[in-house]
C-alpha cells in the first residue's frame, strides 16, 4: 500500500512543478501531500474525492488543494480496460507557499493571494469565466520555463484571489490529522468501493478487507472521511446517479438500478435527502429544450 502524504516531490532546484497528464486514466489512488496543487482537467470523467466531499468530475473540472488535503480523481471504471481506447488529459501545477521565497507571502503586496492559500486548506472548484481564463493560461504554461512560468504561476493566483467564481469543497469542520508516514488503506478501500458500488456492499466486508473489526473500521472511516460509511456509500452512489442524469439517456428506474440503490423509493428519498430535489427534476435540468 502506498503512502497517502508524500506525492508531488518537487526538487530543490526547483520553485514549482507543472505537469502535462497524458495517460490511460488518473492515479486511483487517494493521496495528499505539502504542497498546494492546482488541477485542470481537459478529458475524462470519474468521480472525484477532495477531503469529505464527492462529485462526479469530467473535461473542465479545476480545483485548487491545499496541504494536507487527501484527494483522488478516480478515473470510471471503462478507463482500466484497454480494449475500451480510453484516456485522460490534464495539468497539473504544484507549488508550495514560499515558492517565492521564505515569508514571501507575508509581505503586504501578496496578502490577496496568502488569503486564498489559507481558504485553500478546504479545498476550492473554480467555475466560471475565471475557470477559463485560469485553464487558457495554465495551457500557456506548459511550455514556459523560468521566470516567464513564475510570472504566469503569479497571474494565476492574483486571478484567484480576486475572483468571487471560487467555491470552497469541504466541510467547514473536515480537517487531517493523520502522520505522514502511516501506511493508510483507504485508496485500497476507495478502490474497491468504486468497483463495486452497484452490489450491495456490506460495512462487515469492507472491514475484512481492511483487516479490522466492524467497530474499529467505522471509526477508522469516519476519522478520515467524516462520515460515516453508510453515508460514503450513499454518497458514492448519488454522484454516480447524478452524472447518469446529466450524461445519459436513461429513465430514473435505470439509473437508479445502475447507481446500485436496492428500490426505486429509496433511490428517489436519497437523491432528494442529499440533492433537494427528486432525480426527475435534477434530470430536467440537463434537458436542453427544442
Amino acid at each position: 500500500m502506498k503512502e497517502p502524504l508524500q506525492k508531488s516531490g518537487i526538487p530543490e532546484n526547483k520553485a514549482f512543478v507543472i505537469r502535462e497528464m497524458r495517460d490511460p486514466y488518473f492515479d486511483k489512488q487517494w493521496h495528499a501531500h505539502p504542497e498546494y496543487q492546482l488541477v485542470a482537467i481537459l478529458r475524462g470523467s470519474g468521480t472525484r474525492y477532495i477531503g469529505d466531499h464527492i462529485k462526479p468530475f469530467k473535461g473542465g473540472d479545476t480545483v485548487l488543494t491545499g496541504p494536507g488535503l487527501p484527494h483522488v480523481w478516480r478515473s470510471d471504471n471503462a478507463y482500466f480496460d484497454p480494449a475500451n481506447g480510453l484516456d485522460i488529459h490534464g495539468i497539473v501545477i504544484y507549488f508550495p507557499e514560499n515558492f517565492l521565497g521564505e515569508g514571501s507571502m507575508e509581505k503586504e503586496e501578496f496578502e490577496e493571494i496568502s488569503n486564498l492559500l489559507v481558504h485553500a486548506a478546504r479545498g476550492l472548484e473554480i467555475t466560471g469565466k475565471t475557470n477559463q481564463k485560469v485553464v487558457a493560461l495554465m495551457k500557456e504554461m506548459v511550455n514556459l520555463t523560468g521566470v516567464p512560468s513564475i510570472i504566469k504561476l503569479l497571474q494565476i493566483l492574483h486571478i484567484l484571489a480576486e475572483s468571487s467564481e471560487i467555491k470552497p469543497i469541504t466541510q467547514v469542520n473536515y480537517s487531517y490529522n493523520h502522520p505522514v508516514s502511516e501506511k493508510d488503506r483507504m485508496g485500497e478501500i476507495l478502490d474497491y468501493i468504486l468497483k463495486n458500488f452497484k452490489e450491495k456492499i456490506t460495512l462487515q466486508e469492507v472491514a475484512s478487507l481492511a483487516n479490522m473489526s466492524e467497530s474499529a473500521f467505522s471509526r477508522y472511516f469516519k476519522s478520515r472521511v467524516n462520515k460515516s460509511f453508510s453515508d460514503f456509500l450513499g454518497d458514492v452512489r448519488i454522484s454516480n446517479a447524478r452524472k447518469l442524469l446529466q450524461d445519459e439517456d436513461l429513465n430514473i428506474s435505470q439509473v437508479c438500478f445502475e447507481s446500485g440503490f436496492p428500490t426505486l423509493s429509496n433511490f428517489n428519498k436519497q437523491f432528494k435527502d442529499r440533492i433537494g430535489k427528486t432525480p426527475l427534476a435534477y434530470k430536467k435540468e440537463f434537458i436542453e429544450p427544442f
